[in-house]
């Protein structure tokens, strides 16, 4: 290809070095393992590696260096022996820095190896006989960056699909099999028993700071932290914490209308949680911000779980004033509202509505009276209570 120029092989001495160091290898290999085990101990790790398959890469990586240098084989940055090895420790859990410190230390046992048959060839070629073996030196250590770094980002989305599937059958219960909750606990580092909240985080864009699980992992909680894309779903074990300790932590790293579910027991009943901490969400505005608990929204989950019947007693409770002109209508639903926080009193009403006293006796007879009942009394108050809390959870009709 025009541009790229052609590549030359290792010069004659070059090769004649390397054949005849070829005899060699086994001792070769064996002064490679000792400098291993002699070396500094955190760059030369390899206890995952059994002694027999460390020799015979060693073998092999000594071998493919002198193959190289004798024009042999292809060009050393594509080596496919570089590249198995690579593979194989990433699998295996060695650190690619290990590998690295390991290729250089064959480096040096080879260009020792040639250095003491200098004398074969003219003193004016050995530059070239350098330049060759550390150029194929580095580009071995190339090939085993590529496999090395490939073989570990496919283990990694490996393990992200793994994770992602383990938690969402937990999620659909499947931990009710003692035999699925027990991997699930090992694999997710979550106890199989004990006591747990479930939470749902939704909105446009639900999210929860990346940290958080590293961060409660910090303070002894441990959880997992799921996207499923519409919401996100955290499992936080509470294993001897309280769960108000528990939802200190998590509330400032939370974005966006949440809800967690009451305490739930084991990794059998996260998919009860998770329902539950679902059903709270579901009862949220979507202008709604921050944390909010099943306990604080029972009377909007229970109209939830009936959207029907939910429908029918805000028409029947609230009917008249909701088909009046949007403005009176909104004027009234608040009027409403406050005045039954504020225990049905329109003197406390009046502020909180910046209007007279007077003001907000009018509107409530103004209500009474287009809802032909009145308004005072317990059954009352809680089919209203309840039809205004339909209403501002968009359940329910409108109008």
């Amino acid at each position: 290809m025009a541009g790229i120029p052609e590549r030359t092989g290792p010069s004659p001495g070059t090769r004649q070095l390397a054949a005849a160091c070829r005899n060699d290898t086994a001792v070769l290999t064996d002064r490679l393992m000792a400098l291993i085990f002699t070396d500094i101990p955190e760059w030369t790790d390899y206890s995952p590696v059994s002694r027999d398959d460390l020799h015979n890469a060693c073998r092999r990586y000594v071998t493919r260096v002198l193959d190289l240098l004798a024009d042999d084989v292809a060009v050393p940055d594509r080596d496919d022996v570089a590249a198995a090895i690579g593979r194989n420790r990433a699998v295996q859990g060695v650190s690619l820095e290990v590998m690295l410190r390991t290729f250089r230390l064959g480096g040096q046992v080879v260009w020792e190896a040639l250095l003491d048959k200098a004398g074969e060839i003219a003193p004016g070629e050995f530059r070239s006989v350098g330049v060759a073996t550390w150029t194929v030196i580095d580009g071995m250590s190339s090939a085993l960056v590529t496999a090395y770094r490939s073989t570990e980002l496919e283990r990694v989305r490996r393990d992200v699909r793994r994770r992602h599937g383990l938690i969402e059958d937990l999620l659909a219960g499947s931990a009710h099999d003692p035999t699925f909750a027990a991997r699930a606990a090992r694999e997710l580092n979550l106890p199989a028993h004990g006591d747990y909240l479930v939470i749902a985080v939704g909105g446009d864009r639900p999210s929860v700071e990346l940290a958080t699980e590293t961060a409660l992992a910090a303070l002894g909680i441990r959880s997992v932290w799921h996207d499923r894309g519409d919401t996100v779903v955290g499992v936080v074990s509470l294993d001897r914490h309280d769960s108000s300790f528990v939802l200190r932590q998590i509330r400032p790293r939370v974005r966006g209308r949440a809800a967690v579910s009451p305490v739930v027991a084991g990794l059998a009943q996260i998919d009860t949680g998770h329902a539950l901490a679902a059903l709270a969400l579901d009862t949220l505005s979507g202008e709604s911000q921050g944390l909010v608990s099943l306990e604080e929204r029972y009377p909007e989950a229970l109209l939830l779980r009936s959207p029907d019947l939910t429908e029918l007693m805000v028409s029947h409770v609230l009917g008249p004033v909701l088909r009046l002109p949007s403005k009176e209508r909104d004027i009234l639903l608040r009027t409403l509202a406050v005045w039954l926080e504020e225990n049905c009193s329109a003197a406390n009403a009046a502020p909180r509505l910046h209007c007279h006293r007077n003001t907000v006796i009018n509107r409530v007879q103004r209500i009474s009276s287009l809802l032909g009942r009145r308004l005072e009394g317990q059954r009352p108050y809680l089919e209203l209570s309840l039809a205004l809390a339909a209403l501002h959870a968009k359940i329910g009709a409108v109008g």
